[in-house]
């Protein structure tokens, strides 16, 4: 059977949230609304330019796009894919793929990206035959806040930490040991910093370090330290203070590249497990 494929113009959240709660019913975490909200708003949600399958009035596909600049180019990201399990098997995500494209070219989109749990090896073919490459590996990491056991240590006197904004990063020499992924990028953070707790670490007035976390939902977007700093006990203090307002009851650290040993020790050695890996592809439109 042919079901209509459109863009998500003018349909409501509701409407929307309710499909993606369907489709992902079986998942081990679920969104709430707001949650729901938050995400797709740091994301780059646009309504406009994603799309759905509809049969009657009910979505029962979709893929809700995220726009904004990826490495210098104009780009689309998958913020959510899904499929509602009594229409599975009929090739819809593909079909709604393939029907954005043109419209997405049309906005002047140079590529598409998205990331993918290395286990659904099904979904990882399925992308590779659309065109997908795979660009980096990344871990996942997540910890109960009750399990933290972290190794903190008095501050050296020379060394200050207090609250900052996000321009103040900007605006200074960055230091990242590689990109953030879409979703822990400045850019996502910058759609709602208001979300976010900004942590900074000084040394003789120089930003050294700092520390992003999204209270709401216990995800810390980004912890980084001046190379020539590390090892004095900086970024697990940094941790631990932003771990201090979180509202949430475990912490996450989402897309750390998989061969970047030193966020991935840190955490492991401050009990915050591996939890899983994820591919990023993109393919150029």
């Amino acid at each position: 059977m042919s079901y209509p494929i459109k863009s998500l113009t003018n349909i409501p959240l509701d409407t929307i949230f309710r499909a993606f709660g369907e489709a992902f019913k079986d998942y081990e975490i679920q969104l709430d609304k707001e949650g729901f909200r938050t995400m797709i708003q740091r994301r780059g949600f646009r309504p406009e330019l994603s799309f759905a399958a509809f049969d009657d009035e009910n979505i029962i596909a979709f893929t809700l796009n995220g726009i904004g600049n990826f490495n210098g180019k104009k780009t689309a990201y998958d913020t959510g894919t899904g499929t509602i399990k009594e229409y599975r098997g009929q090739g819809l995500a593909t079909k709604i793929f393939e029907y954005s494209l043109p419209i997405l070219k049309e906005e002047g989109i140079e590529q598409y990206l998205l990331e993918v749990l290395q286990r659904n090896t099904k979904a990882v073919s399925v992308y590779q035959k659309l065109g997908f490459k795979t660009t980096r590996s990344f871990n996942y990491f997540v910890q109960d806040m009750d399990k933290m056991v972290l190794k903190t240590k008095s501050l050296d006197a020379n060394y200050q930490v207090h609250t900052i904004t996000l321009s103040d990063i900007i605006a200074s020499q960055t230091f990242f040991d590689f990109i953030p992924s879409w979703q822990n990028s400045f850019e996502a953070i910058n759609r709602k910093t208001s979300d976010f707790i900004i942590l900074g670490a000084f040394c003789e007035k120089q930003l050294i370090g700092y520390a992003i976390l999204e209270p709401t939902s216990g995800d810390l977007t980004q912890i980084v330290i001046h190379p020539e700093h590390r090892r004095k006990g900086i970024a697990s203090y940094l941790l631990g203070e932003a771990l201090k307002k979180s509202k949430h009851s475990d912490i996450k650290i989402i897309n750390t590249e998989e061969n970047c040993n030193s966020i991935n020790d840190f955490l492991v050695a401050n009990a915050i497990p591996l939890a899983g890996k994820q591919y990023e592809m993109i393919r150029t439109l």
